[in-house]
C-alpha cells in the first residue's frame, strides 16, 4: 500500500485484514471494522440463496453479535468505485455518522475515506 498521505497504523491494519479476508475466502469483497475497544472483526461477502450480505455488512453484524457497542473505523477492499449506501448505513447504525469508512482497491491501496453519514459518498 502506498498512499500519498501516511495512514494511521490501526487503519492500515484493518485494510490489510480486509484484503486478507477477500483473498483467503475467494469472495468479491473483504471488510474489517474496529470497535470502541480496538477489537477487529473481519468478514467477506456472503452470497447464499437465502442470505445476501456485503462484506462490510457482515463485519458489522459480527461486531454486534460479539457485543460491540460502537465502531471507530471500517474498511472495505473492493473493485467498486464507492462504498454503497447500505454499507455506510450499517456502519452508521453502530458507529455514528462520523465513523470513517476506508475504501481500498483490490491491491490494498486506499482510494477514499468517507464518513458513514456522507450522502454523497
Amino acid at each position: 500500500m502506498s498512499e500519498a498521505v501516511p495512514l494511521d497504523p490501526e487503519d492500515r491494519k484493518i485494510i490489510t485484514l480486509a484484503r486478507s479476508a477477500r483473498a483467503r475466502n475467494g469472495v468479491p469483497e473483504g471488510a474489517a471494522v474496529r470497535d470502541e475497544t480496538g477489537r477487529t472483526y473481519v468478514a467477506g461477502t456472503v452470497a447464499l440463496d437465502s442470505l445476501q450480505l456485503s462484506a462490510l455488512q457482515t463485519a458489522v453484524a459480527m461486531a454486534v453479535a460479539s457485543g460491540a457497542t460502537s465502531l471507530e473505523a471500517a474498511a472495505v477492499v473492493t473493485d467498486a468505485e464507492r462504498a454503497t449506501e447500505a454499507d455506510r448505513a450499517a456502519v452508521r447504525d453502530l458507529g455514528g455518522p462520523a465513523t470513517p469508512v476506508l475504501l481500498a482497491g483490490l491491491d490494498g491501496t486506499l482510494r477514499a475515506t468517507v464518513p458513514a453519514g456522507d450522502a454523497q459518498a
